[in-house]
This record gives structure tokens, sequence and C-alpha cells, in this order.
């Protein structure tokens, strides 16, 4: 499948308009006809495609990834800064919708058409709905424009390098891209928590354990929470690469210099070789948890076995 999605990617990356030697000497009103063929040669783009993509892979599979034109670096440096960036993002976006989320969505399955039923409907469609990109503006627009409380974006203020001053001040950039990224996850898992408590609050063996008189917080907490669960913990490990892939958006809008920005970044700049690993990566991600997915689903559930 990695294989398969290279070429895909690889493809793909191709066909998209725009020239990487044009868009490389756009700003140099000096290059001649000659500078771009020698280019051209250098970067091998007059070969035939499969020959181009066979060099690739070669390449990459002595963990050479190539050199990025655009920011005069190795992919490999380039990718490992930016994956290290977006983990200010990913982690504690990902901390934050889970704790709130599963537990007001089985409070607002437990509690079927209440008040606190139908605001956690209305806001977990509502995040579903709206894409991240006009979130990000609008949160910009109210705590940075309006209430000046937190900064608009970047990732750190300039002049504070090292110490507990970087970190607080690393916190102050991450807080608005984290609460937009984490309302993405939460509206997902509060609507996929909330229906599945409501199915498994139907089912009969839970109505036999409150016939034999068991409490209700010991129906709920050993017969049927765990099963609930079950569904989750794919949508859970599926979440991670989700919100990698959704924070190409957000790191724009907040000119955070993450791994979802370097896809945008790269792709209209026609620096395809950072281009495709990162995307690979973002590919690799989304395989590795989906196999962590169904292990997890093993341990989770007993009545399921691989052989």
């Amino acid at each position: 499948m990695i294989a398969g999605l290279s070429v895909i990617l690889f493809l793909l990356l191709v066909a998209a308009p725009g020239d990487p030697v044009d868009l490389l000497l756009l700003g140099n009103p000096n290059a001649t006809a000659d500078d771009v063929a020698r280019l051209r040669e250098f970067y091998g783009l007059n070969d035939p495609i499969y020959i181009r993509y066979l060099k690739w892979v070669r390449a990459a599979l002595h963990g050479d990834f190539g050199y990025s034109r655009t920011w005069k670096v190795p992919v490999t440096d380039l990718i490992g800064a930016r994956i290290a960036n977006s983990m200010w993002l990913v982690l504690p976006s990902f901390a934050v919708a889970l704790v709130v989320a599963i537990p007001l969505g089985v409070y607002s399955a437990l509690h079927q058409n209440s008040t606190v039923d139908y605001v956690a409907t209305f806001f977990a469609f509502v995040g579903v709905s709206v894409p991240t990109f006009w979130t990000g503006i609008m949160v910009i627009y109210l705590f940075a424009v309006v209430l000046h409380v937190l900064p608009p974006g970047g990732f750190a203020s300039p002049g504070v390098t090292e110490g507990a001053a970087l970190v607080v001040d690393r916190f102050r950039h991450a807080v608005l891209p984290v609460a937009v990224l984490s309302m993405f996850g939460m509206a997902g898992f509060t609507r996929f928590a909330r229906a599945s408590m409501l199915e498994v609050m139907s089912q009969d063996y839970v109505r036999t354990a409150r016939a034999k008189g068991l409490g209700e917080r010991r129906v709920i907490s050993h017969h049927a929470f765990r099963n609930g669960l079950i569904p989750i913990v794919t949508l859970t490990a599926l979440a991670i690469p989700g919100l990698f892939g959704g924070a190409p958006l957000t790191e724009t809008v907040f000119g955070w210099p993450g791994i979802g920005r370097l896809i945008v970044e790269s792709t209209i700049g026609g620096d395809f070789a950072v281009a495709q690993v990162a995307l690979m990566i973002l590919a690799f991600l989304t395989m590795f948890f989906n196999l962590l997915a169904d292990v997890a689903l093993a341990i989770v559930d007993p009545r399921i076995r691989y052989d």
C-alpha cells in the first residue's frame, strides 16, 4: 500500500500546475534560457516520469529524500523540525478533545433530550460543519484583535529564545490553534460517544443487569461503558493522523511552522521533494494507526480474535 500511495502521490505532484524550475526562478529576472535548461537537467526534469520516480525510490531506500529547492536544506532536516512543531498542536488538541468530548457524549446519551444533550448535539454539528479556517479567523479576530489577550499567530515572540519565558510564550501562541483543532476533534468524538452509548443502553444485557437489581452506576460502569467505547477506539486511533490532515489549514491561518503548513507551501512553490515526503508521512501515519486500532479492538473486545 505504501508503494501504491507513493506512485499516486508522485503522479499527482507531477501533474500539479506550474513548472518547478519556473517557480524557482520566478524572483530572478536575470535568469536565462541556458540557466533554465541547466537546472532542468540537474534536477532530472527532462527524464520520463517513470525514470524520475524510480530514481526517487532508489534514493529514498538509501535514506536520501532529496534537497529542498526552496529552503536550501536536506528534506529530512526540514521534515523533522516541522513534525516537532506540529506536535505542539496535535498532541494537546487530541488530549483536550478526548478529555472533554467522551464524558460529554456519555453524559448526553444518559440524559437524552435534556438541555445538556441539546447543547452538546448543537455544538457537535457546528464543529463538524464549520471549516477550520473560518473558525481560526473568527477566534483570531475575537481574542487577538478585539480582546488583545492572545497573539494572532506565529510560533514565538521575537527575542524570546530560552528558559521558562520561551515555554510560556510558546503556550500562548499555541492556545488558539489548539482550541480550533480540538474543537474539530471534539465534534466527532462527542457524536460517536453519544450514539454508541445510546445503542448499548438499549441492549438486552443492560436491561437484564437492571432487572437483577444492580445500581444504575454499576450498570453503566461495568456493563455499558466499556462496550460503548469499542467503536470509539477506532475513531480515537484514526484521530491523530486526522488532526495532522486537518492541520494544514489551521497552521496556515495561524502562521504555525508545522508539517501541515509545509505541505501547503511546498506544493504551491513546486518543491515536490518536500511535498512527496510530507504526504507520505501522513499516509504512513494513517495506516499505522489503522493497524493500531485493529490491535486495540482485539484487546477491548474479547469477541474479536485474529488469526
